[in-house]
């Protein structure tokens, strides 16, 4: 964990013993309970009682509103409420191509803390390549190649006839026997003959998206465990990163990041990292070697 000024038994001191809820009933808390156990010495419980689908669904019956960070919070804020609690967290996750070629699937997840007494939000953030793709077809064969290639059962399915919007829809599928089964039925009930198959990404359906949100857990866990050295707030950590980068040729300042800026959430203490990995920025950035 990041250290500070104070000593590592501070660190935990900050949320030993607290109550903190989760809202889930996707089985988020399996990955995130320990995490935050093991840093914080606090205990995270599982919040029931409220549908977190109708906050929006992955299948699209339900469509998310707002952004993937404004989700999450009111997810917290709704199981902190439920708990009767000051202090609560939740998931929210998003897919879509990588941001590097445009080519794979990418998953990114947000895992948002709330702290009510110490007026805090810190977000932990983690992200990578993802399990989630879809194929429409005729033909059993296709669709059981479909299924291995997704890593099925471990990874469960989702299926309906004809197309990715058609309303009659079967969720977590993690059988052989049930996927064919569901297979039929959605072919008999297409008017094309045609089944959708796609890849069901709750939490508790995709092993590849549960690990990224263990890792949003340990990302969380770091901030809140780096105390402010001017003021003893948790979540001492990146707030800004500074261009100016000089160029390898000329010499001159590029956009590339020169130094990181950690704040803290509550003082106004700030910390400049010069960068150590790079002495200086390719030409291939710079603005006057390459315009």
């Amino acid at each position: 964990m990041t250290s500070t000024a104070r000593g590592d038994s501070d660190h935990v001191a900050v949320y030993a013993g607290q109550r903190i809820a989760l809202l889930t009933q996707h089985g988020k808390e399996r990955v995130i309970a320990p995490v935050l156990a093991l840093a914080l010495g606090c205990r995270v419980e599982r919040v029931a009682g409220y549908d977190t689908d109708l906050l929006g669904t992955f299948t699209r019956d339900i469509a998310r509103a707002g952004t993937q960070l404004e989700a999450a919070r009111k997810k917290a804020r709704i199981g902190m409420e439920l708990a009767g609690l000051p202090l609560g967290l939740a998931s929210e996750g998003s897919f879509g191509p990588d941001p590097f070629t445009g080519m794979f699937p990418w998953n990114l997840e947000l895992l948002v803390w709330i702290d009510d007494e110490r007026e805090l939000e810190v977000v932990g953030v983690a992200q990578g390549k993802a399990t989630f793709s879809h194929l429409l077809t005729a033909d059993w064969a296709g669709a059981e190649s479909f299924a291995r290639q997704s890593g099925f059962p471990e990874h469960h399915l989702v299926l309906r006839p004809d197309g990715e919007n058609d309303p009659r829809i079967r969720k977590g599928i993690a059988a052989w026997a049930e996927l064919e089964a569901a297979f039929v039925w959605a072919r008999d009930q297409s008017v094309r003959g045609l089944v959708f198959l796609e890849t069901d990404v709750r939490a508790n359906a995709n092993p590849m998206r549960m690990e990224n949100i263990r890792l949003a857990a340990e990302d969380l866990a770091k901030k809140l465990c780096a105390l402010c050295p001017a003021c003893g707030t948790p979540g001492f950590s990146l707030v800004e990163r500074v261009a100016g980068l000089a160029c390898a040729d000329c010499g001159a300042p590029t956009r590339e990041t020169r130094a990181e800026v950690d704040g803290c959430l509550k003082c106004a203490h700030r910390v400049v990292r010069e960068r150590t990995d790079a002495g200086s920025a390719d030409p291939g950035r710079c603005d006057f070697c390459n315009p």
